[in-house]
């Protein structure tokens, strides 16, 4: 810990380039808590702010432009590579296309808030076909905002920060393997919960070659499509005859399905 903590001071505008760059590139690495240290050390005179400001606004961009290029070049299919690896699936792709779909470009301001969204918004932002110039605006904008909050709390109680770092500096290698430890603990909770989930929609999924014996008999189910609207224009592919629903009206769509037929949905 005392190396780390050491390499932070000497090369910290390396460190905090490299940290956001890998983590906006996709990585599951904590950015937040090295600008705040970073922050800190911006207020005992190790760099200037600006400097710092600027070096992770830059690392963040250079970050996210790979994938809005990806997503303009492979569409939809880079979201579901994205969610697929993500620990939680479902939210990643409802939550980012939701929120996409209601605000548009204005919404990558305050994409590396929200949780699943900052990974996933440069590419959809591809996908929807978004003009290169309001991405980089918006995309340096949201980046500023996001790199300028943590840092300021970090300058604020850069004291509390330096003796949370004697502390842990103190403690050793214990610190280290307890951080581990944490992160090895969160991501088996969500790895867990998603094998779960996962084991129970296997217990009631319908294959292909069922639902076409399905649909080709006597009482036909209902197939209803709860994608997305934006999903539906980069993917206008759909199931003959299915019916699409927007998954957060869908209580006023269920009275016109027959409470006799079976119903298959499909989603993302």
């Amino acid at each position: 810990m005392q190396n780390l903590i050491e390499l932070l001071a000497q090369h910290g505008l390396l460190v905090v380039f490299a940290n956001v760059l890998l983590t906006q590139a996709g990585l599951p690495l904590p950015a937040v808590p090295v600008l705040v240290i970073g922050g800190a050390f911006a207020a005992q005179g190790e760099f200037g702010y600006a400097a710092l400001v600027f070096t992770a606004t830059l690392a963040a961009l250079l970050g996210d432009t790979p994938w809005y290029f990806a997503g303009r070049r492979y569409g939809h299919r880079v979201l579901r590579t994205l969610c697929r690896v993500a620990i939680e699936p479902d939210s990643c792709v409802k939550q980012t296309e939701s929120i996409f779909e209601r605000w548009g470009a204005p919404s990558l301001l305050v994409a590396k808030y929200i949780p699943g969204f900052a990974t996933v918004a440069p590419p959809l932002a591809g996908a929807m076909r978004l003009p290169l110039l309001p991405f980089l605006l918006f995309s340096t904008a949201g980046a500023l905002l996001w790199v300028v909050l943590p840092v300021a709390l970090g300058a604020l109680f850069r004291d509390e920060v330096g003796r949370a770092l004697e502390r842990l500096s103190d403690l050793g290698g214990g610190a280290l393997l307890l951080l581990a430890a944490l992160l090895a603990g969160y991501a088996a909770i969500k790895l867990t919960q998603r094998w779960l989930f996962l084991r129970m929609l296997r217990s009631v999924r319908v294959g292909v070659p069922e639902l076409v014996t399905m649909l080709g008999g006597g009482a036909p189910p209902v197939v209803v499509d709860v994608r997305s609207d934006a999903v539906r224009r980069l993917d206008p592919r759909r199931i003959p005859g299915a019916v699409a629903i927007n998954i957060e009206d869908v209580a006023s769509a269920l009275p016109g399905i027959p409470p006799d037929r079976d119903v298959v949905v499909y989603c993302s």
